[in-house]
């Protein structure tokens, strides 16, 4: 039988024990560990990264005069060395980054890299220059193809950028500042970004350090694949605040095989207005939350109209791909090939339905027009903060609205209201009230009484954009 002294001396060798075994873990310092290293990486991406240099010829006209002078030059910080010549002509030196895509020659950069420039000059880290042709640029995606006359290149591996997921680490290599090549480390920090400075953009954030210099460069996996472009970033200082983006693969490359082929890029095209399901909208359709886009106009003689789309419909998904905003549907549709059957899955008077959709090419063209606004008249005040009149032909003329337009003229709303709020101005036309035409006062009131337990579901006719947008208005 054990006596409590004993259980007490078996407790403390095991005490000891475990202490024992701890012990060279504990003592195991950072000198003792291996050092996480992404050399590997490094050096199999780094040579396929180079340095472009362009010179653009500009005449005098454009340039103040004062940059001449090297007084004004010397208090503003100005460099001297960025702008040469003398006379009716003076060149403009810039810096960027490029990828090499292929062993034969052809480099990715960014559109503004080269644009306008006379002469593109690439550079291998000081041990070889080429000068370059442009191949063809696309700045509606900032995208270029360059390409040097050269033979087995150090090409980079092309990613997948689909497979990204916030939180995964990459590399950014490029040149900033015109320094040499550099290499910085980050994670991605969201997915799917449109900052507005491309027409068409489903950016990567990042917050590896991203610089002038660095436009262009790569944006590489672990495992040393191309997964993005760099392209722009978010700065009041000009330098790196952690917030950069780059141009995915799967777009970046797409526009490459279409600036091969045909010297410019095909775009498919929809033809709808499409419209950010808000909270208010997502419950009018009786959907547990936003998702998809809202059709609010459905262009003439376009593949939508062809399909049997209708505004109003909302469009959950493309090919199989979840919509999630009006951008995302617009870079999917314009990415997919001239001619593309695509399935749309669509929510209409709350039923899911199929709608195939023969993709045709995006017209050169849009439509916009223009209009104007009066006041004093009857008003009604059964929606909160809003007073409509119905628009008579003296009306009509003195705000230069079209004449197939119909609907209810917004003569006043409440700042502070919930259709304010939502986007109702003076001037709009509302159009629809709960899916119900709406032409005169006494049709307004009588569709404002249906679904009382939702949001008042409006269409209504902006003059200022000359279309018709959905609005829902919370009670």
């Amino acid at each position: 039988m054990h006596t409590r002294r004993q259980d007490l001396l078996y407790a403390l060798v095991a005490a000891a024990l475990l202490l024992m075994a701890a012990g060279p873990v504990l003592a195991q310092g950072p000198l003792d560990s291996p050092l996480r290293s992404y050399a590997d990486v490094a050096a199999k991406t780094m040579p396929s990264v180079v340095n472009i240099s362009t010179d653009k010829v500009i005449e005098n006209s454009a340039m103040n005069p004062f940059f001449d002078d090297p007084i004004f030059r010397r208090f503003f910080n100005m460099p001297n060395d960025n702008i040469h010549g003398r006379g009716g002509k003076q060149v403009q030196h810039s810096l960027g980054s490029g990828v090499v895509i292929s062993t034969d020659g052809y480099i990715l950069t960014n559109n503004h890299v080269v644009e306008n420039a006379d002469k593109i000059v690439v550079n291998f880290h000081g041990e070889k220059e080429y000068e370059a042709e442009v191949i063809g640029t696309d700045p509606p995606t900032d995208v270029a193809l360059i390409k040097i006359d050269a033979e087995d290149l150090p090409a980079i591996t092309i990613g997948d950028s689909d497979a990204l997921r916030v939180g995964d680490q990459v590399m950014a290599i490029g040149n900033p500042f015109g320094v040499g090549q550099t290499v910085t480390m980050g994670i991605v920090s969201a997915l799917g970004r449109n900052i507005g400075l491309m027409d068409y953009s489903d950016l990567i954030q990042t917050d590896a350090s991203i610089n002038p210099g660095n436009s262009g460069g790569a944006l590489v996996n672990m495992a040393g694949e191309l997964v993005g472009m760099n392209a722009a970033i978010l700065s009041r200082s000009g330098g790196s605040q952690g917030i950069g983006f780059a141009i995915p693969t799967k777009m970046a490359m797409r526009v490459v095989e279409s600036l091969k082929t045909d010297g410019k890029v095909q775009r498919a095209y929809l033809g709808v207005l499409p419209q950010e399901v808000t909270q208010a909208m997502a419950q009018v359709y009786g959907l547990d939350k936003p998702e998809g886009v809202l059709i609010a106009q459905v262009n003439e003689d376009t593949p939508a109209q062809e399909a049997g789309l209708k505004e109003g419909d909302i469009i959950l998904s493309v090919d199989g791909k979840p919509i999630k905003n009006p951008s995302m549907l617009r870079n999917i549709i314009s990415l997919s090939e001239v001619g593309h059957r695509a399935k749309l899955e669509i929510l209409r008077d709350g039923k899911h339905k199929t709608v195939k959709v023969k993709l045709d090419e995006f017209p050169d063209q849009e439509l916009a027009r223009s209009g104007g606004k009066d006041s004093g008249a009857e008003s009604d005040d059964t929606l909160a903060g809003v007073s409509v009149q119905a628009l008579t032909p003296r009306l009509r003329a003195m705000t230069n609205l079209p004449d197939d337009i119909d609907g209810l003229y917004v003569m006043d709303v409440d700042p502070t209201s919930n259709a304010a709020r939502e986007g109702l101005q003076e001037g709009d036309v509302i159009q629809e009230v709960n899916r119900e035409s709406v032409t005169t006062l006494r049709e307004f009131k009588r569709a404002l009484g249906r679904h009382t337990d939702r949001p008042v579901f409006m269409r209504v006719y902006k003059p200022q954009v000359g279309r018709s947008i959905f609005i829902a208005v919370p009670r």
